[in-house]
């Protein structure tokens, strides 16, 4: 590996033009696709062609920043590079990259397009998992942590092999580093599938005696997992909330409703993708989780099902209950009125209604998190997983939440669902962000998790944007749905000891904006605190956030309500506007700003801006895989899964525009950067748009990718409904 120079220049030096770079393989300049989602249905034709004269007028702007001044760049969201540094765009570009054979052999790597391949049948799957299996090289864990083939209980009916001769004999080479189990002062429990097995030493039993507690908890049970499997779970107080709110009982749980057609919600990917074995093998070695005090359903109860159906039962819609559909131009408020705006703030926070007056806690017994000027990591989906929140952690921040888990896939018992919850030792202030359809499958995920984690708070998700879990209901669909809102939000606080906070967008369609009129009502529904993101569901994650809005519904909230503002915070200019322009905003929670910055936290505490030197980035990246490599492993298996998770982190990164180069600081979220050369190699690489050169900063930390090695990102973050906006 080539090695850089990452010294970076004082931005008060001058600098000399940069070098010239040789010229690039149109492969090798592939850049990250921030394409529209998918909508559902294909948009308008007027829509389409005046999307892509924007494409190409923008592109164009990119292609020759030189030619333009800086007023000119900011008007245009272009950020403002000095012009010395400034370079021509590659010719061609794309955002997934096969690397072959040749690719890791010097300077000889070439990258060509991936060919969308078909998705292969389960069949052809299946017989790959048992080829896989029958490999020397897919070592049963215990016999590799021992080195001793006759310690797996299980003989010679373990579908692992026990041949370790054949395993050394095809083992991959060790990585140069050092094992993080290691650096850590553990044994490591991946023994010779580790691949830094050459640093393993001996570590004594006092040592491990003292280490046995582990640091991650919130680890999910066995026991529990084939409770969950068998739906065997009781849940005494959800079911008790959701029977006096009249939301369970014979009618509520089995009739499938005409509407919604489906029982569960989806099965949604969110990032941590971690085996059934890996999840259920780190709960013996990584920390002890809370007792559990749920009880297991010995037969049926109150109505649910105590068969071996899986699926958590839904309520069905009570007769004298109309939804508005999500196409309502009016976006339910014909409902939300005749419900709703009948009660002033003043009146509703001193008077319930007799259902409601058991369930309700008293202002006095509510539950409150001191957020008022604390830094808040938002929940991110794939990037936002424990070894990422653990780098921001060291950089300054103050409370963390775990990535977006689906209420029905926790109740369900998935272990990969799980895993988003774990927690690290580290994460002082942490909540768990659910999302769910239901008031019932919300509330008994609140009160498993209650019961089973060590968390803080519980942050109910009610404006994720996602197709897949809007057409459900859940996610943002909630905010056209102000009765459904007031069931989960009741339920879920009847059914935990632990404050519940809410986060919401300013509404469903971009421009009618409704959430300042349901504030009072989501307070005294009994939520804890309230964080409002400055974007419809339709914008996604376009234009700029109203934080106009955002102070607006500050100032309509109840004083005892703490209330966050999120969007588009990218420096502590921006921290600092906020919280002055509304000084009721009790703080502001960082999403993409961390992504692309990580540092950020650490710019708000010192109140400056950094200009990070690219060895500087480098070290916090280092972190990032050695915390990785202890949170998904150090065998084979871990290393790449790290590598996938540090490419998509990566696929963020790039998009940071260092402050000595800058025209104009700071840097503003909407910002494309143009192409242009950093103050030195490893600058340069990093302000790639290739995806080819993120590959080779992962070689840079975890060897050299494996053969016929692809990376595509998962994320589209610009994504715009074009269609529903048409």
């Amino acid at each position: 590996m080539a090695e850089f120079n990452s010294d970076n220049t004082s931005p008060e030096t001058s600098h000399a033009p940069p070098p010239a770079e040789p010229p690039r393989s149109d492969t090798e300049s592939n850049v990250l696709n921030s394409a529209t989602e998918t909508p559902n249905e294909p948009p308008p034709a007027e829509s389409t062609q005046s999307a892509m004269d924007e494409s190409a007028t923008e592109s164009n702007a990119l292609n020759s920043a030189s030619a333009f001044t800086t007023e000119e760049l900011v008007a245009k969201s272009i950020a403002p590079v000095k012009k010395e540094f400034l370079r021509p765009p590659p010719s061609s570009r794309s955002s997934v990259v096969e690397v072959n054979e040749e690719n890791v052999n010097g300077d000889n790597r070439h990258e060509k397009k991936s060919i969308v391949k078909d998705k292969k049948s389960k069949r052809q799957l299946k017989r790959e998992r048992q080829n896989e299996r029958k490999s020397a090289l897919n070592l049963c864990p215990e016999v590799a942590k021992t080195e001793d083939a006759s310690a797996c209980r299980y003989g010679d009916k373990c579908r692992f092999s026990h041949d370790m001769e054949a395993y050394k004999s095809q083992r991959p080479a060790d990585i140069e580093g050092e094992c993080p189990f290691v650096t850590a002062k553990k044994r490591c429990p991946y023994g010779m599938t580790c691949r830094y097995t050459g640093t393993h030493v001996a570590v004594s039993d006092e040592i491990l005696d003292d280490l046995r507690e582990g640091s991650e908890v919130n680890v999910l049970k066995k026991d529990v997992q084939k409770l969950l499997w068998k739906n065997k779970m009781k849940f005494p107080k959800s079911n008790t909330a959701l029977k006096q709110l009249g939301l369970e009982g014979k009618g509520f749980t089995k009739v499938i409703d005409t509407e919604d057609k489906e029982v569960v919600d989806p099965v949604v990917s969110n990032g941590s993708h971690i085996s059934d074995e890996n999840a259920c093998e780190k709960g013996d070695t990584v920390g002890q989780p809370v007792e559990s005090s749920v009880i297991p359903e010995e037969g049926s109860l109150d109505g649910v099902s105590g068969t071996d159906d899986i699926r958590p039962l839904k309520k069905a819609k009570a007769e004298d209950e109309e939804e508005p559909c999500y196409d309502d131009p009016n976006n339910g408020d014909a409902i939300m009125q005749d419900s709703l705006d009948d009660k002033t703030c003043s009146a509703s926070e001193n008077t319930s209604t007799e259902t409601d007056a058991s369930l309700k806690l008293q202002p006095r017994e509510r539950k409150l998190i001191d957020f008022r000027g604390k830094m808040y990591l938002a929940p991110l989906t794939t990037v936002g997983n424990l070894p990422f929140r653990r780098v921001c952690k060291v950089l300054g921040a103050d409370v963390t939440c775990g990535e977006m888990a689906m209420c029905t896939n926790l109740l369900q018992g998935q272990a990969s669902e799980w895993a988003l919850l774990r927690r690290h030792k580290s994460e002082d202030l942490f909540g768990v962000q659910i999302c769910g359809a239901y008031p019932d499958t919300v509330a008994r995920a609140v009160e498993l998790i209650d019961q089973e984690c060590s968390v803080d708070f519980i942050d109910i998700n009610m404006g994720c944007p996602i197709d897949i879990v809007v057409n459900k209901g859940a996610g943002s669909a909630l905010l056209t749905k102000p009765m459904r809102m007031k069931n989960v939000i009741q339920a879920a606080c009847a059914s935990a000891e632990k404050p519940i906070t809410v986060k919401v967008r300013t509404g469903y369609i971009e421009g009618r904006n409704r959430v300042d009129s349901l504030i009072c009502d989501i307070y005294n529904w009994g939520a804890s605190a309230l964080t409002i993101h400055g974007r419809s569901r339709q914008q996604r994650y376009s234009k700029l956030a109203d934080w106009e809005y955002v102070n607006k519904c500050v100032q309509k909230a109840p004083s005892s309500l703490p209330v966050l503002g999120n969007g588009d915070v990218f420096s502590y200019l921006d921290w600092n506007k906020h919280l002055s322009d509304c000084p009721e905003l009790s703080s502001c929670m960082i999403a993409r700003g961390a992504l692309i910055k990580p540092w950020l936290f650490t710019e708000i505490k010192e109140q400056r801006h950094w200009d990070i030197s690219s060895g500087e980035r480098l070290e916090i990246l280092k972190d990032y895989v050695r915390f990785g490599l202890e949170h998904w492993g150090s065998d084979t298996k871990g290393v790449e899964t790290t590598r996938h998770f540090l490419l998509e982190w990566l696929s963020y990164m790039f998009r940071y525009v260092p402050v000595g180069l800058l025209e104009v600081v700071p840097q503003r979220l909407n910002w494309r950067p143009p192409s242009y050369f950093g103050r030195d190699d490893l600058e340069t690489m990093m302000a790639s748009e290739s995806a080819a050169d993120w590959i080779r900063i992962s070689e840079m930390l975890l060897g050299k990718v494996p053969p016929g090695f692809n990376f595509a990102p998962k994320h589209k973050s610009n994504a715009y409904d074009s269609a529903e906006n048409g």
